[in-house]
């Protein structure tokens, strides 16, 4: 090609040293040999002919001979190789595509490999090939080199380590097509193959130009298979899909949402664009795309009211033909996302029971863990329960024993769990594995198991043993205050006016942190706290008993982040919270940040509010 452009060019600069008349056939000048044309420098011309008589790079792609149809039309190996026979005049392509088309007999009719790859007329096609790599063109090469990968040639195999080269050579040459074409079918086999230095260079190559996409189908394709391999080339990728963003159809944006998701790629301007198309647009979503989009914008931990709104409202008609599998995963998603339609989750646990033969014991716990986490109670819950329990009891001891504490914790915050599967748990043959402190991602269990422990004691009087012994919960973690945390605090010790009169940021043996906690006497008037009794701490102090008549008051506060999203229900495992606390003996004020948006956040300013917040707490102090 730069042979052809090269002679076009010279032939057209010899023209303006010709005489006038011979411009007027400049542009037939490229097909015309030079030594036609009419000029006064004859020994320019004869230059001219000596360098365009030499033959070009790449000689031009011929015609389809018979011999392509043959290629095309085979069915079996033997037909392919059949073609070697001499009967046929080959040209420096049609080995390249006899070794395209024998990788895919291959994997169409799951021969054997091994054996084809030791025939001697195989071993002759490869050797043809690499001498002749030079000469193929750009697309078949391409393609070549995706063959030779799926035919799981050695790494040192010649012919492949050839085909590499040939194609690092020429990566800044081909078309951006073929780059993406690379990337689309031959970056897995890089990566096992050890092909470092090609798969740099092309990542290089299409972050260098990505200027030249100009359609949907590249964006998706390049964020699915190379994004992750190179945070530039997706910065550039996530700028043109905001440019082409009004071209993509729902299939390319639940391509891109499912790729942002597994990448754990929270980009808010893509996110923002996706959510403004899908809610703007008159798109038909199916039920698939339906689940991946609730799952992907659960994953990233985005909310869009207005997006969640549609979501649920499209699902509900199609929940009584959703599989099973499908009902666990929007379950589950929704539930990432604090998002609870009371509708579609009635919907659900009503599916649930209509269809209890086709629900798997690990899909009801799954169930189990996303009600909790939202605090749902369906409307038929002693059925529903009862049907959770009997298909868990037989499988519940035989799964990983994480999950196993994680369902009987959700259990506890439904108050559904059952006496078998407090003793399973707390038996130290089993939680000992959690208790020993030698793996930090222990830690969360251990607080479900505290929790568990918890439960037993204050919720179920009629539980015997066995219990967590000599368990100490783990001090709340160091880290920065919020504001409203900062203004409890400080306005509270202002209005005391002593620091002995009040504890902050103590953990009880139930696992819970407490923002601040009084002890008021018999006229509500708070005490000095140090030498007290308190048994409910992780680390009990004091020796001294409450006087009569004297209240502990404990101030937890609840933020944005606890609570169901757009409501003023608290999370599952807060409500757990509350309640372990109020069955301990204590008396809980909830302060809490009334909406999300900061301008709206609950002020606390002075004695003016701690006193407001004690009076209204007064009527349940007093009782």
């Amino acid at each position: 090609m730069a042979s052809h452009l090269m002679k076009r060019c010279i032939c057209l600069l010899a023209t303006h040293q010709a005489s006038p008349l011979t411009v007027i056939g400049s542009l037939r000048l490229a097909r015309v040999p030079c030594k036609m044309m009419t000029t006064t420098h004859e020994s320019t011309v004869s230059t001219l002919d000596s360098l365009l008589n030499k033959e070009p790079l790449f000689t031009p792609y011929p015609w389809p001979q018979e011999v392509d149809r043959q290629i095309e039309k085979a069915t079996t190996p033997d037909e392919v190789l059949e073609l070697l026979d001499g009967r046929h005049k080959l040209h420096h392509n049609h080995a390249a595509l006899m070794v395209i088309k024998l990788s895919r007999l291959l994997a169409d009719k799951h021969q054997d490999r091994d054996s084809l790859i030791k025939d001697a007329r195989v071993q002759k096609l490869f050797r043809t090939v690499d001498s002749q790599v030079s000469s193929v063109w750009h697309g078949t090469l391409m393609n070549l080199l995706r063959s030779f990968y799926t035919l799981q040639l050695p790494e040192n195999f010649k012919p492949l380590r050839s085909v590499e080269q040939e194609v690092r050579w020429r990566l800044r040459r081909v078309k951006y097509k073929n780059l993406v074409f690379l990337a689309e079918t031959s970056i897995p086999y890089m990566q096992e193959q050890g092909s470092k230095e090609l798969l740099t260079e092309l990542l290089m190559h299409l972050e260098r130009r990505w200027a030249e996409i100009d359609d949907c189908r590249t964006v998706v394709t390049l964020m699915t298979k190379a994004g992750h391999l190179s945070e530039a080339l997706m910065d550039h990728l996530e700028d043109k899909f905001l440019e082409l963003a009004e071209q993509f159809g729902p299939e390319d944006l639940r391509k891109v949402m499912l790729t942002l998701a597994s990448q754990n790629r929270r980009s808010v301007p893509l996110l923002r664009a996706i959510s403004y198309h899908l809610a703007q647009k008159p798109f038909t979503l199916t039920r698939g795309m339906l689940i991946d989009f609730a799952y992907a914008y659960g994953k990233l931990n985005f909310h869009q009211t207005q997006i969640f709104q549609k979501l649920a409202a499209e699902l509900l008609p199609q929940v009584s033909s959703m599989t099973p599998s499908e009902i666990t995963q929007c379950s589950k998603s929704f539930a990432f996302l604090k998002w609870l339609n009371l509708p579609l989750f009635e919907a659900f646990a009503q599916h649930v029971l209509n269809k209890a033969d086709s629900f798997t014991p690990l899909q009801l716990s799954n169930m189990i863990l996303a009600f909790a986490r939202l605090n749902f109670h369906p409307e038929q819950e002693e059925e529903f329960f009862s049907l959770v329990h009997r298909k868990l009891e037989p499988e519940l001891a035989k799964w990983n024993p994480t999950l196993h504490v994680d369902v009987v914790w959700s259990l506890c915050i439904l108050q559904q769990v059952q006496k078998a599967q407090l003793q399973e748990v707390l038996r130290q043959e089993f939680n000992s594995q959690f208790l020993d402190g030698k793996f930090p991602q222990n830690q969360n269990t251990c607080q479900k198991l505290i929790h568990i422990n918890a439960t037993a004691r204050l919720e179920h009087p009629e539980y015997t043993g066995p219990f967590l012994t000599a368990v100490t919960p783990q001090p709340p973690t160091s880290r920065k205050m919020t504001p409203m945390q900062k203004d409890l605090q400080d306005i509270l010790k202002g209005w005391l006016g002593s620091d002995d009169k009040a504890r902050f940021g103590e953990t009880t043996q139930y696992g819970w942190e407490l923002d601040a906690e009084l002890v008021l006497d018999v006229d509500n008037q708070p005490l000095p706290m140090k030498n007290f009794v308190a048994p409910h701490l992780a680390q009990p102090a004091g020796t001294q008993p409450l006087p009569p008549g004297a209240k502990r008051l404990v101030f937890l506060r609840w933020e944005f982040p606890n609570f169901i999203s757009r409501s003023k229900d608290l999370l599952g495992r807060f409500v757990m919270a509350r309640r372990h606390l109020r069955a301990a003996g204590l008396l809980v004020v909830d302060p809490y940040i009334r909406s999300s948006l900061a301008t709206e956040q609950l002020v606390w300013k002075g004695r003016t509010c701690v006193s407001r917040v004690l009076s209204d707490s007064l009527p349940e102090i007093s009782a």
